[in-house]
């Protein structure tokens, strides 16, 4: 017979280990196995009414790390703002103290760094050095962004409501309201081996210490695919997170440590006026595919005044390529599509149109048409 659910009001709406709950006699263990909760990681749980997001994941993996640990990379870039940076499945990505053994485990990638700095607490609550070790932790987590928050739009990392945008990384999300929260969180750093990925701590926003925006972006580059990679890069960068001076400031103290000329690439690769993640995957699917580097966003003037920005555009040759996502299923969108089509094609442009179905199931298609469409249009191999 299935537990019957029960929810002490001490563990409502938190992440918890369930051997401190046990131990504390909040919970039995046949009380953890019901619909009350989820279990996240090995010993932890969460209050299964949560949204089960990267953000919950995070605050799970900070229970079972030490307390000098910090959300980092892609999963920084998360709680900065950047949704589609990671997903609820994803591991997350946390640097921890060299001088600390700590191993990945199922759900948490670890990676090692130099010795921690204080956290810069700018959010109104604790510090990292005030959390206690994991040996005396309360079921219910006292540490920053893991305590008591019966709000739940108080709470880190956790979405009140569905995202108002059809795009990843675009509406009222769990990030973006995480990121609100920063405020000049981009102009602090974290330290990553024996040299710093910047000269300032990591920050702690909404009570999750993580790497700054600027040092987030250079993990990313460095850890993950480049095409990956670029995607959120562009995305710290549209939403105004770090700009272009502060990654190449990053890249040049970074420049001779392991990945450097990587993120230094990827860096390079980058282009803020990217309106999508698919978008700025396509581009750069096809620049390290060989063809030239488009123009984002590029502004096409018609005869009447009205100006076109088309998705990805070579002026030279004036073609273009547009990439319709699912949203342009849409009656209204698609009546859209089709008449910026016409008018593109009557100033004398080539469009090509790439829908989310090819680009992940037939881009060698996608590459060898718009190839061809340039060769038309002039372009020398």
């Amino acid at each position: 017979m299935p537990p019957h659910p029960y929810r002490p009001d001490s563990l409502a709406w938190q992440v918890f280990r369930g051997s401190d709950a046990i131990r504390r006699g909040l919970l039995t263990r046949h009380q953890l196995r019901s619909a009350s909760w989820i279990r996240l990681l090995h010993d932890v749980y969460a209050d299964a009414r949560l949204d089960r997001d990267h953000g919950l994941t995070c605050r799970a993996a900070l229970l079972r790390l030490p307390p000098d640990a910090a959300i980092a990379g892609p999963s920084a870039a998360y709680l900065h703002g950047i949704e589609h940076a990671a997903s609820f499945t994803d591991e997350v990505h946390v640097l921890v103290p060299r001088t600390i053994r700590v191993d990945s485990q199922r759900g948490i990638r670890v990676h090692s760094v130099g010795p921690l700095p204080p956290t810069a607490d700018v959010a109104g609550g604790r510090g990292a050095g005030d959390r206690s070790g994991d040996r005396d932790r309360p079921a219910v987590d006292n540490r920053p962004g893991i305590g008591n928050r019966p709000a739940a739009g108080d709470r880190p990392g956790v979405r009140t409501r569905p995202a108002a945008g059809d795009r990843p990384g675009v509406g009222d999300s769990a990030a973006g309201r995480l990121a609100a929260t920063a405020g000049a969180a981009g102009q602090v750093g974290t330290h990553r081996g024996s040299e710093p990925v910047a000269h300032r701590p990591p920050v702690s926003v909404g009570m999750l210490q993580r790497s700054d925006p600027g040092a987030a972006a250079w993990e990313t580059a460095v850890w993950l695919d480049p095409v990956r990679a670029v995607g959120i890069v562009d995305s710290l960068l549209a939403r105004g997170l770090t700009t272009r001076a502060a990654l190449a400031d990053v890249a040049t103290h970074n420049a001779e440590r392991p990945g450097g000329r990587r993120a230094s690439w990827v860096f390079g690769l980058a282009d803020p006026g990217a309106q999508s993640p698919p978008e700025s995957h396509l581009r750069v699917r096809l620049v390290l595919a060989g063809l030239p580097r488009p123009v984002v966003q590029h502004p096409v003037r018609l005869p009447n005044g009205l100006v076109l920005h088309p998705d990805l555009a070579w002026p030279e040759c004036r073609a273009a390529v547009e990439y319709d996502g699912h949203w342009h299923a849409d009656a209204d969108q698609l009546h859209a599509d089709r008449r910026r089509l016409n008018q593109l094609v009557s100033a004398g442009w080539l469009v090509l149109h790439v829908t989310s179905r090819r680009l992940h199931r037939d881009f060698p298609g996608v590459l060898r048409e718009v190839r061809s469409a340039l060769a038309a249009r002039g372009r020398r191999r």
